[in-house]
């Protein structure tokens, strides 16, 4: 650290000290975070209307690990990466697991991709038609496999299936025809494996979709067997939702399987996590720190979707770390046993005063701390930037990148 870092930090480790923290212990739930990046936020993206390239983008899944790598390297906790096939299909993926290795790297969730194909116009386990059915099961059915030499515990799933217009399709017969095929990409599962169950309130759904809120993904859960969990994603839901409480709702009945952390200002709008309600992330994550500290595990995995498509990928995903990084420590300064005693006693404002305090706290000092307890950097964008990495994979990486579209 800086020597204006390191007073920074003595200042407040004074104050958190005097307050009765047991700093000790935060410092060590800190170092122990993990935070999975996504191989698709390294790529070109853009939106529905056009993809936006930049310079230096991976080429193929490699690239993409050596992008990961460097997250990593300079945030001390992001040693998990997920990939989406066919975006990261490869001849060989015992090759890929290895190159991860290399890279002090691990193979995340692995997320089938059921929305891009022609056939899938209609739906993909949805569809009226068998045919098109079989093709999206056998997909699945592909992923279990592609995890099962990854060494990946998860299959991470995501559907656009829906209808956009009253009688296009019978609604019961759709969630028959889900579960059906879900079942059975559910049965082929080896049993470490965990199948996640994401959902979306609209798009490119716009009159029902499938899967459209938490409570209809709960269900298909547990239709299919408890390590059926929900997967959680922060722009699929409507204007004004409660995330925290439905995140209380989902650990009480152990179906929280894990987060894709992104932010939105009005519907899936893919921005760096925390940057436009960082209140509701601290929020969310006093929920996540309570059921650590009563269970004594983390009760899921934390997982980065987001498409970067103005900002420099590196940068970006770095940033959107920190912010998880300072929100989970806000809420971990929270005074709980203060917070039981005004709950208890029904003093409604103290309460809330107990969760400000926590999250009026600057606690940058002390995630750059623990950023160099593990040996990484303690301000990640300044290292990153002037580490010359960009301008090294831009001069190196010829060619068009790689892209979801």
């Amino acid at each position: 650290m800086s020597t204006t870092s390191s007073e920074s930090y003595s200042a407040l480790e004074s104050l958190l000290r005097a307050a009765g923290v047991d700093l000790d212990v935060v410092e060590a739930r800190l170092r122990a975070q993990r935070i999975e990046t996504p191989s698709w936020g390294y790529a070109n993206s853009g939106t529905r209307f056009g993809v936006f390239a930049q310079e230096g983008v991976p080429r193929n899944p490699f690239e993409k690990l050596d992008d990961a790598a460097e997250v990593h390297c300079h945030t001390g906790v992001c040693p998990a990466v997920a990939v989406h096939i066919p975006w990261d299909r490869v001849d060989d993926y015992g090759e890929l697991a290895a190159y991860a290795r290399s890279r002090a790297l691990a193979i995340g969730a692995v997320n089938p991709n059921l929305f891009q194909e022609k056939d899938y116009k209609l739906g993909s386990v949805c569809h009226p038609d068998a045919r098109v059915r079989r093709m999206a099961t056998d997909h699945l059915l592909e992923c279990v496999a592609v995890a099962r030499e990854l060494g990946s515990d998860a299959l991470s799933l995501w559907f656009a299936d829906g209808t956009n217009y009253p009688g296009q399709d019978s609604l019961h017969e759709r969630r028959e025809r889900m579960t059906a095929c879900l079942s059975e990409a559910y049965a082929a599962m080896d049993p470490e494996m965990e199948m996640l169950v994401e959902y979306k309130l609209y798009e490119p759904a716009f009159y029902a979709t499938d899967l459209a809120d938490w409570g209809s993904a709960l269900l298909v859960c547990q239709h299919l067997g408890e390590r059926a969990k929900v997967l959680v994603d922060l722009g699929h839901h409507a204007q004004g939702v409660n995330i925290e409480q439905l995140v209380a709702l989902l650990i009480g009945e152990g179906r929280l399987g894990g987060f894709h952390f992104n932010n939105r200002k009005y519907g899936d709008d893919d921005l760096i996590v925390g940057s436009v309600n960082p209140f509701e992330l601290f929020l969310i994550y006093v929920e996540l720190a309570g059921a650590e500290q009563l269970t004594g595990a983390a009760p899921t995995r934390y997982a980065i979707d987001q498409s970067h498509n103005v900002e420099p990928k590196i940068e970006a995903m770095l940033l959107s770390v920190m912010n998880l990084q300072e929100a989970y420590a806000k809420a971990l300064l929270v005074d709980r046993d203060t917070l039981a005693e005004a709950q208890l006693a029904g003093d409604v404002l103290e309460g809330h005063r107990v969760l400000l305090d926590a999250y009026a706290t600057d606690v940058r000092p002390l995630c750059a701390k623990v950023r160099e307890d593990l040996g990484a950097s303690a301000a990640p964008i300044e290292a990153f930037r002037a580490s010359g990495y960009r301008e090294r994979v831009i001069g190196e990486r010829q060619g068009v990148g790689v892209s979801w579209a």
